[in-house]
């Protein structure tokens, strides 16, 4: 008899589960050492991103220049076999850039009419490097793209392609000629990712694999409908109660006005919303998957609390005066989970 974590009674559809869940952790095996071979040294950044794509999410990767973050994006693009472009924001980019616009054209008999020329956010993976620099008019062109997979252009609502996500990038050090990316559109990415400086032993890899005559290049390890397949069967897979109330416990702690933490009263302005919790219920059972395992535990729930809080949660003013960081205060919230 099969046992399915979370489940009271085994029954046929608890075993076709068990099966289909057991050949999915097969193909991400595969897909996680296809892009291991191009990404060197970031196991836990390509994990993130990986559980992002598999919860049908949006991901918003942070890091200092030269730390390969276009360069995940694009590999992940190809193993994944989804239809990738990229756009570069900068200042100067206009809505239209990136939805699209209508051209007049003028047929044989001298007719003219209007032609709507989709832009690149009708794709199944966009790319959108440097959001922040791009004006507030344009990063709001994203917003409802994110939320609801389609676009009101023209007087008409046109859908997205399936799947669809957005993968962005942000520089933290450069400042000036940036805007801030708005509470409403930073609650729309599933994760917020912090790319850091590869140890010594994943550097020495990456230069001897990236300076000679041949570089490894990406192959497909996936397609577009088996990605959606993942994500309608992670959405099917078990939650125990105590992973539930875990994180209950965890997003709601981190709100100043239900808060029972000295530390995130008297330090956050505002918390996260609903938004962080659904994002956990479906990151968990992503990365369990991964893993390897067919239902989430209260240390997916640890593990993926900081890259998806910091990003719904705010400093006061005094607490940034006097130094402290959001990580501690989301430190100490793991803490009290135990």
């Amino acid at each position: 008899m099969v046992e399915v974590p979370g489940v009271t009674e085994v029954t046929g559809d608890a075993e076709r589960l068990l099966r289909e869940a057991e050949a999915l952790s097969a193909r991400l095996a595969r897909v996680r050492a296809a892009v291991g071979q191009v990404i060197l040294g970031q196991e836990e950044v390509v994990e993130q991103a990986l559980v992002t794509l598999l919860a049908g999410g949006h991901m918003l990767l942070v890091g200092v220049p030269g730390l390969g973050k276009t360069k995940l994006v694009e590999t992940l693009g190809t193993v994944m076999g989804l239809d990738a472009r990229r756009v570069q924001f900068t200042p100067d980019l206009m809505p239209s850039d990136i939805l699209g616009s209508e051209v007049l054209e003028e047929a044989e008999g001298g007719r003219r009419a209007f032609r709507f020329l989709r832009g690149p956010v009708f794709c199944q993976l966009l790319m959108a490097d440097e959001i922040n620099r791009a004006s507030p008019r344009t990063q709001s062109a994203l917003l409802q793209a994110m939320q609801e997979r389609r676009v009101a252009v023209g007087g008409e609502v046109l859908d997205l392609p399936a799947p669809f996500h957005v993968l962005a990038t942000q520089n933290p050090i450069e400042q000036e000629g940036t805007y801030p990316l708005p509470e409403a559109q930073l609650d729309r990415f599933l994760l917020e990712i912090e790319i850091g400086y590869p140890d010594e032993a994943a550097e020495r890899a990456m230069l001897l694999a990236t300076t000679g005559a041949t570089e490894a290049r990406p192959e497909a390890a996936l397609t577009a409908a088996e990605l959606m397949a993942a994500q309608s069967l992670i959405r099917r897979l078990p939650v125990g109660e105590a992973v539930l109330d875990a994180i209950l416990r965890l997003v709601r702690g981190a709100r100043p006005d239900t808060a029972t933490l000295p530390a995130v009263r008297e330090h956050l302005s505002w918390g996260p919303g609903p938004r962080a919790a659904q994002a956990l219920m479906l990151a968990t059972r992503a990365r369990a998957v991964l893993d390897g395992r067919l239902s989430p535990s209260v240390e997916d729930v640890i593990a993926l609390a900081e890259p998806i809080l910091r990003h719904r949660m705010a400093l006061g003013f005094a607490a940034r005066a006097d130094g402290i960081r959001l990580s501690e205060v989301i430190g100490a919230l793991k803490a009290d989970l135990g």
